[in-house]
């Protein structure tokens, strides 16, 4: 029989982040950003040499893009380059990324994580309520294709957290609307995140418990993740269900 281990066990309510913890497409994402920024630094190269290099779709992208909204990441990497791009090139960058990613999702094959898969067939079965959020826009399209979006009972995606005026991670303001629409408080509601920024908006946001996720084999990033309010890290999500359903 099928058990949930713990700090999962007997919670009422979970949120997951879509990009990196429901479905494999985080390194689309980052591939995408490697597309755009590069293309702009070459067209725009920083003053001081040191800055030039292209764009690390590991380190980069963990230190700047991952978890927030488009617009937010684009001027955070520019930034960090010493650049002070006008608004409308933010803009174009974003605009550049999400066109390049697009095309991508187009072509198909991204798809869910098999354990988080069992992890929320193994959480639906008890009865535990299940939203996803994300900061893209195309969070809902990522689920349709991955086969994954019938798991959840509610959906907090790019296109909601606009209409509402929501702002970004690390702030936690799209996870509190997604337990919000679970009827559950945040501190009866577990939080799934592999983003620092997204961990950091579940410890503001006073979820518990803060389950941390990283695929990376970058040795410090699950003590970064513990360092901002993860609870427990782990490198799948299947490793929260019994020995005999996670293999």
């Amino acid at each position: 029989m099928t058990a949930i281990r713990a700090p999962l066990a007997g919670v009422p309510a979970v949120v997951l982040d879509t990009d990196g913890v429901i479905v494999d497409s985080a390194r689309v994402h980052a591939a995408a950003w490697q597309r755009a920024f590069d293309a702009y630094l070459a067209a725009h190269p920083p003053d001081d040499p040191a800055q030039r290099r292209p764009f690390d779709p590991h380190e980069d992208y963990l230190s700047h893009v991952d978890g927030k909204a488009r617009l937010d990441g684009a001027a955070a990497f520019l930034a960090s380059r010493g650049l002070h791009p006008s608004q409308d090139e933010v803009d174009d960058v974003a605009a550049r990324k999400d066109e390049i990613f697009v095309a991508r999702l187009r072509e198909g094959g991204i798809g869910a994580y098999p354990g988080t898969v069992r992890l929320l067939a193994a959480l639906r079965a008890d009865g535990v309520r299940l939203a996803a959020a994300s900061a893209s826009r195309h969070a809902r399209d990522l689920l349709v294709h991955a086969g994954a979006d019938g798991l959840f009972d509610a959906l907090v995606d790019g296109v909601v957290a606009a209409r509402l005026r929501l702002p970004g991670k690390p702030d936690p303001a799209l996870f509190l609307e997604a337990a919000r629409r679970l009827g559950r408080p945040p501190e009866a509601t577990a939080l799934v995140e592999d983003a620092v920024a997204g961990v950091e908006a579940g410890r503001r946001g006073r979820f518990h418990p803060v389950v941390g996720v990283h695929r990376t084999q970058d040795p410090g990033a699950a003590e970064r993740l513990r360092c901002h309010g993860a609870d427990l890290v782990v490198r799948d999500l299947g490793e929260l269900l019994t020995e005999g359903a996670s293999t």
